[in-house]
């Protein structure tokens, strides 16, 4: 499936002068960034990149756009200095599946009737193009506050507002207290008699009519009663351009081991991973979803797969 839009009445010179120009200034040839796309995960044929070259197409859609930011780091700009010079296009370009991120269905169950109670359709008429989600561990080396910052974009017709929900399988808990930070309020609140699933209705400050973005954040943070927790994670039901976990732990708190579990339709991946120098670990995931990113961390010897985590 291509994922170029090929608009012969738009003028793409500045986009395709910047990339050559980015390409000559770095001497390299359109085979070895193909190349180093590929290793990267995002697999753009030479011709594609020509026709970009050339101003005879444009990146259009998630995964060019995923790609396009691989090629900015990779010839040495700027975040932004290509796609910037890209001509606007009312396209959401292609949406892909949607599907709930994890295979329970009493949990599906519980977002339905999250959903149905917020008032919001299910399933969402939005997609997150990038989010970055910030946990923050404390010196007993729990979950004690997450950020979250999204490009959210309006997939058909206008939205004005949509649910944000902290899911739990498995572990019911006290409601944990969303804030809105930027780009609209709290309307709204839920908790499932089940305590797995409790969410917010976020009300955009400005209703958002497709195919157009916005950027919103909102945090959660917990109470006293709520579990010790040592997992976090963020999940996509439609493919994210970007999707970054930063679990940041006290400096008390480095964890014995961490492991990254990534969840999609084709099956769960868990590789183990260390926090690097600063007392972080970092998950970074292009063209991702649907699916969830979660890392788990404890003290001592890692306990067995199955068990409750904290």
């Amino acid at each position: 499936m291509s994922f170029e839009y090929d608009d012969r009445g738009l003028s793409s010179d500045a986009f395709a002068g910047a990339l050559r120009d980015a390409i000559n200034a770095k001497d390299v040839t359109l085979s070895w960034l193909q190349k180093q796309l590929k290793h990267r995960g995002n697999r753009v044929s030479i011709a594609t990149l020509s026709y970009w070259r050339s101003g005879a197409r444009r990146p259009e859609g998630v995964q060019s756009l995923a790609a396009l930011a691989d090629i900015e780091e990779l010839l040495g700009l700027d975040e932004g200095d290509l796609s910037r010079q890209l001509p606007s296009t009312k396209r959401t370009g292609p949406l892909g599946p949607t599907q709930f991120p994890i295979d329970q269905q009493d949990i599906e169950k519980a977002v339905k009737d999250a959903y149905a109670a917020l008032g919001a359709a299910y399933p969402d008429t939005s997609r997150e193009v990038t989010t970055h989600s910030v946990t923050d561990v404390d010196a007993q080396g729990n979950v004690s506050f997450c950020s979250t910052r999204s490009v959210l974009q309006a997939t058909s017709g206008t939205m004005t507002a949509t649910p944000f929900l902290e899911l739990t399988p498995g572990l019911p808990t006290p409601a944990p207290i969303f804030r809105a930070v930027s780009g609209g309020r709290i309307a709204g609140t839920y908790s499932h008699g089940a305590g797995e699933v409790h969410g917010v209705l976020f009300e955009l400050d400005a209703p958002l009519t497709a195919p157009d973005t916005t950027m919103v954040e909102w945090s959660v943070a917990y109470p006293p009663d709520y579990p010790a927790t040592r997992e976090t994670g963020h999940a996509v039901a439609r493919q994210c351009r970007e999707l970054l976990v930063w679990v940041r732990f006290h400096p008390d708190a480095l964890p014995d081991w961490c492991e990254e579990r990534v969840s999609t339709p084709s099956g769960v991946t868990v590789t183990p991973v260390s926090p690097g120098g600063g007392g972080s670990v970092h998950l970074v995931h292009r063209a991702f979803g649907p699916g969830a990113v979660e890392l788990l961390w404890g003290y001592g010897p890692r306990e067995p797969v199955g068990d409750q985590p904290g």
